[in-house]
Formats: structure tokens, C-alpha cells, sequence
């Protein structure tokens, strides 16, 4: 028989290391020798995986020297990097955010975005969101009596900066926006189950060909070109065509899985009562990588568009519906909120929508491989018994079993719900318009967008350049 700990001792992730590893049975902590940077002499590196609820596995490091008694600690994701990166934006504005727990890796950006100030990469840590801003505040403060010598205008302009992160120590800074950008997609801030509206929101993105290349997974672009010539066949050059309804084009790519050649697939749809999209997939041969989004066409529409569907019954569950990348969809029911950017595109059911939902939180809270259910290593009975009872009531919706409500708040009127008939006159359908507030026109880059008399900007710039 096997006690706890030698169940949650990480052994498998070290076994490669042999006889050079100590285990410390009653923790789960790995022991090694390591090279010491400060005086190269011989220290201790201590090992720890942990599980982090709503995350992944990380690896906890610890060096210490006995010679020069030098110290480092730092976090490392025991995965691989994510195949898209990942941006997290929390407004801040009460003592129970600044307590929430912070993953940061050494390639990823914290900004506190109310103040314009950013903590550069190079720098791992788990910590909390107070112990970000301390840190920042820490580093600011400590060399401002030489900069008041050396550098007084640097000075003075830092001052009032240090003293406003100061009052979000003593907890009379709030509300202030923070963000965490990490292009590997393994840094994280915790969410609550007290989330509501745009207050918590996460972003996936795919890396650009520049930031595999700064993780060191770019492939050779000009093999990219190269092989990726023939896979276009004869559909040719997409911008020199009349997309034709119903036939698949084939794109050359970059996989975000492995960074090789890859081929993505387009098709144009006519929705019925609604517009055209295109729907894009991605398949990799290599790695396997498989994913589909979908993107509307047409103009930016002057307002937004809310659509409210009320399930009823299995018919409900089947209607189609188009979720686009900058819709958000909110259920008080389900107790249930969805944030633009999650998901991305996607042209499926009402059923299949949710579902895909449900399994991807329960992947992130409970862990795929999770079959108890445990949360990780320090999710609280409290916070478990809240995500089982949603679960619970969305297997319930899924089973019929429960009516509610759900609405499509989408700013580019880009998403869709099918109806009985059509979608104006579904009595089970409400469609209302509203004007987008500054917030989303700014979001969405229409504030920075210019459609009328540029042409006599980029002749004015023309002219500046060769004079």
C-alpha cells in the first residue's frame, strides 16, 4: 500500500534525473544538486509540482547555496507551451482581487493598465496580485534616491506613480485595471465564482511568426513558403478571386501547434435571414492540431445587436446558433457568463454550444484527467460545492430537464440564433439593437479607425518623407 504523499509525489515527472534526486516522502518536494551562477560552487535545487485549481500543473523551484547563501526561487509550467498565447484583464476593486492568485512565466508582461505601468519579462512567479504590485512598487521606490541625483526629471515623474501604487497597498486605489500577456500560454490570474460582466475577461490569441521565434519554435518561413505553395492547388490566389459559395479554398499556415506548415481550409456560407461567413479550419499533419472558427463578413453595422432565446424543450437545444469571437452570451439560470473572446467563432447548436462550455471549464477546474473531481491541491470545500452545483444545473439544461434563458450580446451584430421561422417574428426570440458604448468602440479599434479622407493623409506623408 502507497500513503497519500507517494501518490501526489511527482516521480514520474523526474525520473530522468536517477540517482542525482532526493525525495522527501512526507512533502512530495525533489531534492538535485545544481550549479551555483553566484559562486559556482555546488547548492540545492528543491523541486515541488503542484496542481493549481481552474489552471494546470506547475513546478515549483527553490535554489539555495550553502557557500554564498545565495537564493532564487521561480515557477515553471510542467506542460508544454499552449498552442495559442493567452491575455487576462481584471478590474480590481476590492481587497478579495488583490488576493487573488497570480502565475506568472518569464516571458509573460504584467501591466497595472490605470497607471501605464509594466513589469518587464525575465521574472517567474507565483504570488498574488498584491504581490505583484509590491514587487513593482519595491523596485520603483528602492533606487529613487539616486535617480533624485543622478536623473531629478526621471524623479519626479516617477513619484506620483510610486505614490499611487502606495495607495493600492493601503487599499485606497481602487478600482484600477490590471493585465497578465503571455504569448506561451502558461501564466495565469485566478477567477472567482463573484466574475460578473466584463470585470474578469480572458483572451486567446494566436502567436505571431515573431513570437514563436522569441519562444524558439518558429519553423523556417521560407519552408513555409515553399511547401505551402502547393497545398493552395487550383484554388490560386484568394485575393484575386470571386469567393464562390460552398467551395473549400486551401490557405498555407503556420501551425500554432508545432509552428510546421500546415493547411487552412475556408468555405463561404449564406445563412439564411442573416449574411454571409466563413467558416475556417485548421489541420495539421504533423502534430495532429485540428481546430474551427468562423468569421462574418460585411461592414462594421452602426449599432449592436442583443439576441435573447428562451430553451424550452429539445427542439430549442438543436437551433442553430452563431456565437462570433466578439460575442458575449449570459444566462441567469445557468448562472452562467461568457466573455467576448472565449471560444472564439463558433457555428454549431444551442446544445452543442453549451457543451463545448462544459467541458472546457470542467477541463480547466477539475482537470481532464480528473476523474474525482478534487479541484487540485488547495481548492476549498466551499468554492467545489459551487462549481458542482453549476455543473449540475448545466447537465441538467443539456438533459432538457431545465428551461432558461440565454442572451447574445454581440457590439458588431455579428451573431445569429435560428428560429422557428424567421428569427423577428420567433416568439422565443427577442432581437434588440443598442449603440455600443466608448468602451467597446475602443475594444474593437473602431475609435482609431478612419474611413474618409485618408487618402489625402497618406499624400501628405508621402510628401514629408521625400522633402
Amino acid at each position: 500500500m502507497s500513503s497519500d504523499a507517494d501518490k501526489n509525489a511527482p516521480t514520474s515527472q523526474f525520473q530522468k534525473v536517477g540517482d542525482l534526486v532526493e525525495r522527501e516522502d512526507d512533502t512530495g518536494v525533489m531534492q538535485v544538486e545544481s550549479l551555483c551562477m553566484n559562486c559556482h560552487e555546488t547548492g540545492t535545487t528543491r523541486l515541488l509540482l503542484l496542481r493549481v485549481p481552474f489552471f494546470r500543473d506547475i513546478i515549483l523551484e527553490s535554489f539555495e547555496c550553502s557557500h554564498c547563501h545565495f537564493k532564487d526561487n521561480s515557477v515553471k509550467s510542467a506542460g508544454q507551451i499552449q498552442e495559442h498565447g493567452a491575455r487576462y484583464t481584471l478590474d480590481a476593486e476590492n481587497e478579495e482581487d488583490l488576493q487573488r492568485q497570480v502565475i506568472r512565466s518569464d516571458i509573460s508582461i504584467f501591466k497595472v493598465e490605470s497607471l501605464g505601468i509594466e513589469m518587464p519579462k525575465g521574472e517567474s512567479q507565483l504570488t498574488t496580485v498584491e504581490g505583484v504590485i509590491q514587487r513593482i512598487h519595491e523596485s520603483l521606490s528602492s533606487e529613487q534616491p539616486l535617480r533624485k541625483i543622478q536623473a531629478p526629471e526621471l524623479y519626479e515623474a516617477l513619484e506620483p506613480l510610486i505614490e499611487k501604487l502606495k495607495n493600492i497597498l493601503d487599499r485606497n486605489g481602487f478600482p484600477f485595471t490590471i493585465s497578465l500577456d503571455d504569448p506561451t500560454g502558461n501564466s495565469w490570474i485566478a477567477p472567482t465564482t463573484n466574475d460578473k460582466g466584463n470585470k474578469y475577461r480572458r483572451r486567446e490569441y494566436a502567436r505571431t511568426h515573431e513570437q514563436n521565434q522569441e519562444l524558439g519554435i518558429a519553423s523556417d518561413p521560407n519552408a513555409t513558403k515553399h511547401e505551402g505553395a502547393t497545398t493552395t492547388g487550383t484554388s490560386g490566389e484568394p485575393e484575386d478571386l470571386d469567393i464562390v459559395d460552398g467551395k473549400v479554398y486551401e490557405l498555407p499556415a503556420e501551425c500554432p501547434g508545432c509552428s510546421k506548415p500546415c493547411t487552412v481550409n475556408m468555405q463561404k456560407v449564406s445563412i439564411p435571414y442573416f449574411k454571409e461567413v466563413f467558416i475556417w479550419s485548421t489541420v495539421c499533419e504533423h502534430c495532429g492540431y485540428r481546430t474551427s472558427e468562423v468569421k462574418t463578413g460585411g461592414e462594421v453595422p452602426e449599432k449592436g445587436k442583443r439576441i435573447t432565446l428562451q430553451v424550452q424543450n429539445e427542439v430549442d437545444l438543436s437551433r442553430d446558433i452563431l456565437k462570433s469571437d466578439t460575442c458575449a452570451l449570459h444566462s441567469e439560470e445557468l448562472e452562467l457568463s461568457v466573455q467576448p473572446g472565449t471560444l472564439g467563432g463558433r457555428f454549431t447548436t444551442v446544445e452543442g454550444l453549451l457543451t463545448e462550455m462544459r467541458d472546457q471549464l470542467r477541463g480547466q477546474i477539475f482537470d481532464i484527467d480528473d476523474s474525482t473531481n478534487s479541484g487540485g491541491d488547495s481548492m476549498a470545500t466551499s468554492e467545489k460545492e459551487k462549481w458542482e452545483r453549476f455543473f449540475s444545473r448545466l447537465d441538467q439544461a443539456l438533459e432538457s430537464k431545465l428551461k432558461f434563458v440565454i442572451t447574445l450580446e454581440d457590439p458588431l451584430a455579428n451573431s445569429y440564433v435560428q428560429g422557428l421561422c424567421a428569427p423577428a417574428n420567433d416568439p422565443q426570440i427577442t432581437i434588440d439593437e443598442y449603440t455600443r458604448t466608448e468602451e467597446e468602440e475602443d475594444d474593437l479599434g473602431l475609435k482609431d479607425m478612419k474611413t474618409e479622407g485618408y487618402e489625402e493623409d497618406a499624400k501628405q506623408d508621402e510628401e514629408k518623407q521625400t522633402s
